[in-house]
């Protein structure tokens, strides 16, 4: 049985990746510092797999803890969720994005390094394609990015090449996502953003709910249907299920980027319309203005993580409404840190 550290193993796409790893029959150490999550999660994540789960609440900025852990628990791969994620918050904190996601990348894999660890998974992200020229997306299109986030990505993307390229014996997959959503269907674990919810799901359930009174559209003068931002949104079990079937596709030396995503994209209105009948509640919303660093439309071609791993999206937006609804209702202040 293989052993997996998960960094960012407390967080949104991280403990829905815990499940599903652990359910594949991997074993799971996860070490997340909590800046975005809760170990609350952790707990939720045993009780839904009745398995225990080595827990370091650690930053992997710490390269040498990073390394102690990967050699106690004798981790086969990383698969590296963790990182500040909010496009916003990155314009306006550029220097925080690049010293948590890159620098804290160039420590995971210093560590990976010293500890004889060369199998990664990393969180990529769709933004690494900047302003789209051609849609779908495909793996090929060309790399840049709009705003900070996406950079830092693309500087992580980049490093992983290097490695790669300087040392073939490393197996890396780079999974791009597009916009994760919905929760597990037990209702246990989901996302739970600190303060204002920086994307649009689980800003849409807290107006839901009651928590907030309207939801802010940020654009409504972009060229799609109907004015506003248009999105592949991919329920997070099946972005999890990608990391298992991309875990599996390590067994030989490669660096391969693959996108994840359903192939179907949505606007903000549609999103909101799908929320509205999924929680049966009446959802105010506000046209603004553009946000910086925000493009009009993206969404996946998928072919690739079909031929390469073996993986398909299966749940529709009904579906992520209906378990990100589930979610809310049962936890309507999150983890309750």
């Amino acid at each position: 049985m293989q052993s997996i550290l998960i960094t960012g193993g407390a967080g949104y796409i991280g403990s829905h990746t815990c499940v599903a790893l652990i359910q594949a029959g991997y074993r799971v150490v996860v070490i997340d510092n909590l800046i975005n999550s809760s170990s609350a999660a952790i707990q939720q994540v045993e009780h839904i797999t009745q398995t225990k789960v080595p827990f370091v609440q650690a930053d992997v900025r710490d390269t040498k803890l990073v390394e102690d852990t990967l050699i106690t628990y004798q981790c086969d791969a990383v698969v590296h969720f963790a990182a500040l994620k909010a496009v916003g918050e990155s314009v306006q904190q550029p220097m925080r994005y690049y010293d948590n996601n890159v620098i804290g990348t160039h420590s995971l894999l210093s560590a990976m390094t010293a500890a004889g660890v060369k199998s990664i998974v990393f969180s990529s992200s769709a933004t690494v394609y900047g302003e789209p020229q051609t849609l779908p997306l495909l793996e090929s299109h060309p790399l840049s990015a709009t705003n900070p986030y996406g950079r830092s990505k693309l500087f992580v993307e980049d490093m992983l090449r290097d490695i790669y390229q300087s040392d073939p014996s490393w197996h890396i997959s780079i999974l791009r996502y597009f916009n994760p959503v919905g929760a597990h269907a037990s209702g246990l674990i989901g996302e739970d953003p600190n303060g204002i919810p920086n994307n649009l799901m689980p800003f849409v359930a807290q107006v839901a709910v009651g928590k907030r009174s309207k939801v802010n559209v940020w654009g409504s003068d972009y060229a799609t249907p109907d004015g506003t931002g248009v999105r592949d949104y991919i329920h997070v079990c099946d972005l999890a299920d990608g990391h298992v079937k991309a875990l599996n596709s390590l067994s030989q030396p490669q660096c391969m980027a693959i996108n994840l995503g359903t192939g179907r994209g949505y606007s903000v209105l549609e999103v909101i319309h799908a929320f509205q009948k999924a929680s049966g509640k009446k959802i105010d919303y506000q046209l603004c203005e553009r946000r910086p660093g925000d493009v009009a439309s993206s969404y996946a071609d998928a072919s690739a993580a079909h031929t390469q791993l073996g993986w398909t999206a299966h749940k529709d937006i009904n579906a992520m409404c209906a378990d990100h609804w589930n979610w809310q209702i049962r936890n309507p202040n999150g983890f309750a840190r």
